[in-house]
């Protein structure tokens, strides 16, 4: 009887251990801003299946990009356990596109957060460089609620056609960082970076940060490609979304390319997934 005792002792120890190191899930998404023009891809069509998708994989932290006011109204009032934290990119309380960031509020705490534009003044609402729109990050600082363990997120959407604003944009974010002291913490960036892999913006991140779907020991999953146009005809093969960790263990990523019922394609971007 009293070595069944501290088995179970033991048990309760190594459950208690076990669940305060519990894994997370973070996705990055890019949904396509709300437009009619999309016609048999417009945003009222797929919103539903978006939303399930969303609840299937179930991840801790979900990244969006090109939400729209009434896109994140949507998710917001479909997804029961989470909060969200960001704005609009002309500002609090404008009708334009955000990059919000959703988390789990059973599993998180949010302790901090912040919006700053990628321009020359981040902290002033103002378009950056030669960016063709304005462009922001969202932080947020978390805490997990079972174990006190802290992790700094940022989530962002860098410009389509300025060369010189997206390279900026990782120098910006890679000083904010530093300025910060947060350099030594666990962090994550993610986003539609509209770069490849081969691009300058995107070297420059991987000289500070880990590029999830580049680990070695992590599992890799689903196709390179992230940008798919909304084609089916068609292999995706341009990736421009991203997840980026440092002092952070990544155990696996995947490219996420389910489909719609009527096998269009969810959004122009497949949403990628990393476990840590």
């Amino acid at each position: 009887m009293k070595y069944f005792k501290l088995i179970l002792v033991f048990i309760s120890l190594f459950l208690g251990f076990s669940s305060s190191f519990s894994q997370t899930k973070i996705m990055s998404y890019n949904i396509r801003y709300d437009t009619p023009n999309d016609g048999d891809n417009w945003w009222e069509l797929r919103k539903d299946e978006v939303v399930e998708l969303l609840k299937y994989y179930s991840p801790d932290f979900i990244g969006i990009q090109e939400a729209m006011p009434n896109q994140l109204k949507f998710v917001a009032n479909n997804l029961d356990k989470y909060n969200y934290i960001g704005y609009g990119r002309d500002g609090l309380g404008t009708n334009s596109e955000g990059v919000p960031l959703f988390y789990n509020s059973d599993k998180y705490q949010l302790l901090g957060q912040e919006v700053f534009w990628l321009s020359e003044t981040p902290q002033k609402i103002s378009k950056g460089w030669d960016a063709d729109f304005k462009r922001i990050v969202v932080y947020g600082k978390f805490k997990t609620k079972k174990s006190n363990q802290i992790v700094h997120i940022f989530n962002t959407h860098f410009d389509h056609k300025g060369e010189n604003a997206r390279l900026k944009s990782a120098e910006l974010i890679v000083d904010y960082i530093n300025k910060n002291q947060l350099a030594d913490k666990k962090i994550v960036l993610m986003g539609d970076l509209n770069c490849l892999p081969s691009e300058s913006p995107i070297k420059l991140l991987e000289q500070e940060f880990n590029n999830s779907y580049k680990i070695k020991s992590a599992s890799v999953y689903g196709p390179i490609g992230t940008f798919n146009r909304f084609n089916t005809m068609k292999a995706a093969t341009k990736k421009i979304d991203y997840i980026f960790t440092k002092n952070i263990d990544v155990k696996s990523y995947r490219c996420i390319d389910d489909r719609r019922k009527n096998n269009l394609n969810l959004s122009d971007h497949f949403p990628i997934i990393i476990e840590i």
